[in-house]
């Protein structure tokens, strides 16, 4: 009878193994660290203000901050009262990269945040819950001496956030409110060298647009995009990942194809989590350096929501399948109120990703924050998924406690039992808790690298060397996943260790009446052979312990 690789290592293997997989580990978090630089490059705009004449009325005229063809500027709101220039005439205008530079498709997204510079004033304060209306156009090319392409118009809303952390007195005007930065657009792929962007702040006091706003000085823009070099260092690590990921999982099937009996549950969910990992790992990004794919961010929120699902569930199910005492296993029903949360959390944030990204496929300028009710419906959405994810970590933690729990009251078995015999069950149960404690450790380890990138100032020096912190934790964060599921399916795959009939005769028989009591008892609950009182057990159990016990007489 064949067991697991894990319960068939020896000690000094299963180190070996150990110590391999952390010197991967250090060298993904090297790779990020010593080798990409930061993922993402930010870029400060100050828009350009444009006096639009209005002398070409018969075709979309787009202003340009700098170059031989640029727009007639104004250099202050009170140089455009001292000319008579209306608010409707005047554009901002703001070309993406700055001059002598070019986007590339390595870049792969753009987005772009916009802020407002206000000044206070005594006669016209920002009134509560000022919304400010927005006209914006976008436009494209791939030199600089064709004419633009618009890409995308639109009129939006953004609602203004904005603190004046001093007394509202004549002595303070033109101080500046603390305003918020606030979504602007987003591109899912930088397919063009060359953007603009054209805005306009359209007033009607009739109609209260763009009144009670503040005196607005100057608007600035944030743009941030992925460096084209940490997205080189990222398609390698995912192109080869995904050759390591695939050879383990066919490896891994056709051991088990291999058996006589048919596939348990653990090892078709060990299987399909290794599938999700493979199809989170695809690198179909090369193909967006050649094609305008718009869709890669959706689609990418997508395959990390598949892999993360099928994470929590199989966590869920290897916890299940542990304990021992449990009679009704090996069918996916019975887990149903554990992944049932998973499922439908999930759910509601790939409707969010979908009322936000979705709709940035059409519109690049939409936000579902941008509104009352889109607020309202997205915080519905991550409300009700967080309370999901709550439920399942409870779920998580009281299974866990259940089966610690059931083999420490197992152990009081093991007395009865050979030396020989007690230290390999001994050990059993120490490298089941060492998974468990590794699973844990992965976690907590993505979460405490996630707070450090967060808090860091993006990279440390060492000696001679710059360590990017950000960097490091994509690449070793990714790199640890993948060996935690290359390491799950290597150890849980079948073994090809065999034991003789010889040996299995004598090992849950032999000794006195008592022994063979407390053996009998011990190989019904690890091995699953169906007992007279706690009855049928899970067949997985039984093929991680059958082999050391090679009961086929029990």
């Amino acid at each position: 009878m064949a067991g697991a690789i894990i319960e068939n290592m020896s000690t000094r293997k299963l180190v070996i193994v150990g110590v391999t997989l952390l010197l991967f580990q250090a060298l993904a978090f090297m790779v990020g660290g010593l080798i990409a630089p930061s993922p993402t490059t930010p870029l400060n705009y100050l828009a350009t203000k444009c006096v639009d004449t209005g002398k070409n009325q018969q075709e979309t005229t787009w202003f340009m901050p700098w170059g031989p063809n640029q727009c007639e500027k104004l250099q202050s709101f009170e140089d455009a009262m001292a000319k008579r220039i209306e608010a409707n005439n005047i554009v901002f205008a703001v070309h993406i990269p700055p001059p002598k530079k070019e986007m590339s498709p390595w870049f792969q997204f753009m987005l772009v945040i916009l802020q407002f510079n206000i000044a206070f004033k005594m006669n016209n304060q920002i009134e509560e819950g000022a919304v400010a209306n927005i006209e914006v156009g976008l436009a494209y090319r791939d030199d600089t001496v064709s004419k633009w392409t618009e890409m995308a118009r639109s009129s939006e809303q953004r609602r203004l956030n904005c603190n004046f952390t001093t007394a509202k007195t004549v002595e303070n005007e033109g101080r500046h409110y603390e305003c918020d930065l606030l979504p602007f657009m987003e591109l899912g792929s930088v397919a063009h060298k060359y953007y603009l962007l054209n805005i306009r702040l359209p007033v009607n006091e009739r109609k209260k647009i763009n009144v009670g706003l503040g005196e607005i000085k100057d608007i600035h823009f944030i743009s941030i995009h992925q460096n084209g070099g940490f997205t080189k260092v990222w398609f390698a690590m995912k192109t080869f990942l995904t050759a390591s990921i695939l050879i383990i999982m066919i490896w891994y099937w056709r051991r088990i194809s291999l058996l006589t009996r048919a596939p348990v549950l653990l090892e078709k969910v060990i299987f399909a989590l290794g599938i999700s990992m493979t199809f989170i790992n695809i690198p179909v990004e090369w193909f967006s350096i050649g094609f305008n794919w718009t869709w890669m961010l959706l689609f990418g929120d997508i395959r990390q929501g598949i892999f993360y699902s099928m994470l929590l569930s199989f966590w869920i199910i290897f916890c299940g399948e542990h304990l021992m005492d449990q009679m009704d296993r090996n069918r996916f029903s019975v887990y149903w109120k554990q992944v049932g949360p998973i499922v439908f959390g999930s759910f509601c944030l790939f409707i969010f990703d979908m009322c936000e990204r979705g709709v940035q496929l059409t519109n690049p300028f939409y936000s579902i924050w941008a509104s009352d009710v889109g607020t309202e419906l997205a915080m519905a959405f991550i409300i009700v998924a967080g309370i999901c994810a709550c439920l399942y970590f409870l779920f998580l933690c009281f299974m866990v406690y259940q089966v610690f729990r059931n083999i420490s009251g197992k152990r009081t078995s093991l007395p009865a039992m050979s030396k020989a015999r007690r230290l390999h069950y001994e050990g059993l149960i120490f490298r089941f808790k060492f998974l468990m404690l590794v699973t844990l450790a992965c976690a907590a380890m993505t979460v405490i690298f996630f707070i450090i990138s967060q808090v860091n100032e993006g990279h440390w020096h060492w000696g001679d060397y710059t360590v990017q912190v950000n960097s490091a934790f994509f690449t070793g964060i990714y790199g640890m996943w993948n060996l935690y599921v290359f390491a799950i399916m290597f150890l849980y795959a079948p073994s090809h260790k065999r034991y003789g009939d010889e040996q299995s005769s004598g090992q849950c028989i032999a000794g006195n009446d008592t022994s063979r009591r407390h053996r009998s008892s011990f190989c019904r609950v690890l091995c699953c052979v169906p007992d007279p009182v706690l009855g049928s057990g899970s067949a997985f159990t039984g093929k991680m312990f059958v082999s050391a016990l090679g009961s086929r007489h029990v």
